[in-house]
């Protein structure tokens, strides 16, 4: 199968929401199916057309060997191909991104937020459908880039993988993570940061972003400046020791 089947990321976040729906179905062999019944690229125009009937087809096919068959009912069918066709999926779901170069943000770091939902903090670092990608400077907070984790789906290492999806951020924020996940993110050089307490996730890089001018020494060393105390930010946040 192409690398790059599906057209969008919204096509693709309608296909990972309707496997989730479909009781955790596996992702690759759902679709490798649609891109034999859509075509290619799989477009949401072309997901639109799809019916129950051929999304039962689908399941109790070829693909039944690759996992791709599951046991369920009519109305589980139902609420799968109306994710497929985008209603409930509104454009939020993957918030819109702001252009960035780099240099247009000095003294900037790249953090990445673990999200199912809008613009959340609300994610477990193994199980969440994006990681939110922000540019923060002392004086601004700018959301460059939104990842979906669908691509890591199928990989032998899931936590490795999406440990590489984010390899180009210093911090990871997460509502929770394990610790050989944990490890495999410090090995890809980003730091964890724990908030079990989730929210917006625009409230905890505007903490972060208030200590950059007087940054703890795993910050500092991350900047290249002296470090100084971080003791309220961190009150608020569990930080992951690798």
């Amino acid at each position: 199968m192409s690398n790059t089947p599906i057209a969008s990321r919204e096509a693709a976040l309608r296909i990972a929401l309707a496997a989730r729906t479909l009781n955790n179905l596996n992702v690759r062999a759902l679709v490798e199916a649609l891109a034999d019944k859509c075509g290619l690229p799989i477009t949401e125009d072309r997901l639109a057309q799809l019916t129950v009937e051929d999304l039962r087809a689908l399941l109790a096919g070829d693909y039944a060997d690759q996992s791709c068959h599951v046991g369920v009912d009519a109305d589980t069918l139902k609420a799968a191909i109306r994710l497929l066709w985008g209603e409930g999926v509104a454009g939020s779901d993957f918030p819109p991104v702001q252009a960035y170069a780099d240099g247009d943000m000095p003294g900037s770091l790249r953090v990445a937020i673990a999200s199912n939902h809008n613009e959340l903090l609300d994610g477990h670092f193994g199980s969440c459908e994006r990681f939110l990608i922000y540019q923060v400077s002392p004086s601004e907070i700018r959301l460059v880039g939104v990842r979906s984790t669908l691509s890591t789906a199928d990989a032998e290492d899931k936590n490795a993988a999406r440990a590489e999806l984010i390899n180009d951020c210093q911090i990871l924020g997460v509502q929770s993570i394990g610790g050989p996940a944990a490890a495999k993110v410090v090995r890809a050089g980003v730091h964890p940061v724990k908030r079990p307490i989730g929210g917006e996730a625009r409230d905890m890089l505007a903490e972060l972003q208030g200590r950059l001018l007087a940054p703890p020494p795993w910050l500092a060393q991350i900047m290249g400046v002296p470090a100084h105390s971080l003791a309220k930010f961190e009150a608020d946040m569990e930080e992951i020791e690798p």
